[in-house]
């Protein structure tokens, strides 16, 4: 009988993250590939009510320690690794986003294990399991087998629909166990530093209005800021743009910065490096607006224009005011 598929549920300020979900569906598919199960691992402190969003686990393991209040890679990497070891899953996936990064390398390497990172799939072949990785930014697409049981997968944004891994029923068992932390820590969680007073999350908008160089200047940013409010959404940016200062870090879309996946994505000016389409590419409707007709931001836009971005912009407008009433 092989073992079960573990899921880490990252959750942050009381909220199960949405990759949480993405992940508990991804692990489901796979499991049921296997003929085994997918199990969720919440750990934290004061949580364990969260267990009853993760209805679509068959089982959740609860494990609740001070040392656990706050995410530490080391300390989550340590936890995780006792309960590995007591039940021996065939599978480990534990999300990879600004909060839980780095968890999953070092469990590996506790557990002596294979690990694979920024997983887009994962599938059984032959009996085992196989993950569609994409490496270096987007450079590179590949599909690597696992050597061995387990293997802990580090699952990226966008790998499956939430909505697929979310159950309006609680799930059948909640296992609260225990694990040998240490108070004291060598790596501890010392502060978090909230965004600035009125400052948007770009994660949970629907429409997105992101800017890149060719843009011009920052004065033109004024004029994404115009279709944006029309549209009903909220202006991001490429790399460059939040280089030169002309939108805040919050805003910055890519590898280096969110990951997002709106309903609509406008992409003007913005060559459509694998670094900034990492961070997109799971929206819904993504348009393109570039003069090079060869953009690498022609290969992922749904659909897409040459027009200068200056130009078109004002008529876009126009025509969103215009529909809007």
């Amino acid at each position: 009988m092989p073992g079960n598929i573990w899921v880490l549920a990252e959750h942050w300020r009381g909220k199960v993250s949405e990759i949480t979900f993405e992940a508990l569906a991804l692990g489901r598919d796979v499991a049921d590939q296997l003929g085994s199960k997918v199990e969720a691992v919440l750990l934290g402190h004061g949580v364990k009510d969260l267990a009853s969003q993760l209805g679509a686990a068959a089982r959740v393991i609860s494990t609740d320690h001070e040392a656990l209040a706050e995410v530490v890679p080391e300390v989550y990497a340590e936890a995780l690794a006792q309960l590995a070891r007591r039940e021996r899953p065939a599978a480990v996936l534990t999300p990879l986003s600004n909060v839980t990064l780095g968890v999953g390398t070092l469990l590996a390497a506790k557990l002596g294990a294979s690990a694979i990172n920024f997983c887009k799939n994962v599938r059984v072949v032959d009996g085992k399991i196989e993950a569609h990785a994409v490496l270096y930014g987007g450079k590179i697409e590949t599909k690597v087998a696992a050597a061995a049981e387990p293997v802990v997968l580090g699952i990226g944004p966008g790998a499956r629909l939430a909505d697929a891994g979310r159950s309006a029923e609680p799930p059948a068992v909640v296992d609260e166990v225990t694990v040998d932390l240490p108070e004291a820590q060598p790596i501890r969680f010392k502060e978090f530093i909230e965004p600035e007073a009125g400052e948007v999350d770009v994660t949970q908008q629907d429409v997105l209005v992101a800017v890149g160089r060719g843009i011009g200047s920052r004065d033109n940013i004024a004029l994404a800021e115009e279709l944006a409010a029309a549209l009903g959404g909220v202006v991001c940016g490429s790399r460059p743009v939040i280089d030169q200062g002309w939108l805040p870090p919050s805003r910055q879309i890519g590898k280096s910065g969110m990951q997002v996946k709106p309903r609509l994505y406008l992409a003007l000016g913005i060559s459509g490096a694998p670094e900034h389409v990492e961070g997109m590419r799971g929206a819904e409707l993504i348009v393109a607006v570039n003069t090079d007709p060869a953009a690498p931001i022609f290969n992922v836009a749904h659909y897409g224009t040459t027009a200068d971005v200056l130009e078109f912009l004002p008529l876009l407008t126009e025509q969103a005011k215009a529909l809007r009433g």
